[in-house]
């Protein structure tokens, strides 16, 4: 039977079939090499050029390799049965899992509960969706590790988005001070650093919050003052969340205002 399939393949048309990867591999490279120095040239749109990528990406994959089964095999009624009864069986348990992916990455791609650029956690991982590809998402964690998920567990497992498409991301900074301290200040002083930081995503609101808690593994109560407050683009996250820290800190000292040891 393996005999009788490779009669209908067309040898003569394997370097055309090599021509036609190689034009993909380029075309890839170079598109994402375009757009992803259109995004750092314009990075209110860098999240846009990230996705339009990731799409481009599987429309040429798909279609390479549409062409080259088109130019290589010789489809006629006796190649479907031959290659339908010898081969199907084999393929479908072979590559389940690959084309479980596939489909899974396509539903990605049109359902979007996150898409390329966003910050996700998933899984006890945490970073910024680099990639949705054919198999798997890959995310760049905060420790700059590249996590690669199989994109059909993301059908199936609860996925939480930080930013939904938008460059602005919402951070949230707690501190704790003891209960005998001036509360009114610290929850001033806190606006005041946020509001003052370089990363801050001004046109949506900063809020505190006052709340009484118990602190972990210890018998006592303290103020918790919580911020929330946007950072203008997710990558710069942790930089936000410094600034502020050492800003609130300092000033917590310079008022005299004692924290409480979570």
């Amino acid at each position: 039977m393996d005999t009788q399939i490779l009669e209908f393949v067309d040898f003569s048309r394997i370097p055309y079939a090599l021509a036609v990867i190689a034009v993909a591999w380029v075309s890839n490279r170079f598109i994402t090499r375009t757009l992803d120095d259109l995004g750092v040239r314009f990075t209110e749109r860098r999240l846009l050029f990230k996705q339009i990528t990731s799409f481009t990406r599987f429309v040429i994959l798909i279609g390479a390799a549409a062409l080259v089964a088109a130019s290589v095999v010789r489809f006629s009624s006796e190649v479907l049965l031959a290659i339908g009864g010898s081969v199907a069986v084999a393929v479908g348990f072979a590559f389940k899992d690959l084309l479980a992916s596939l489909m899974a990455g396509l539903i990605l791609l049109l359902d979007r509960p996150f898409q390329v650029g966003d910050r996700v956690e998933f899984g006890g991982h945490y970073g910024e969706v680099l990639e949705i590809g054919l198999r798997t998402v890959r995310i760049n964690t905060l420790d700059d590790n590249l996590i690669s998920v199989p994109n059909s567990r993301f059908l199936t497992d609860a996925v939480s988005c930080a930013n939904a498409g938008a460059l602005e991301q919402m951070c949230v900074f707690e501190f704790w001070i003891g209960m005998d301290q001036d509360f009114d200040v610290a929850k001033e002083i806190a606006y005041d650093a946020t509001a003052s930081s370089n990363f801050v995503y001004l046109k949506r609101a900063i809020i505190v919050h006052l709340k009484e808690v118990t602190l972990p593994h210890q018998p006592l109560m303290a103020m918790k003052v919580t911020v929330k407050a946007y950072v203008f683009d997710g990558r710069f996250e942790s930089a936000f969340g410094t600034d502020v820290h050492e800003r609130v800190h300092r000033a917590f000292r310079a008022a005299g205002i004692a924290s409480a040891a979570a």
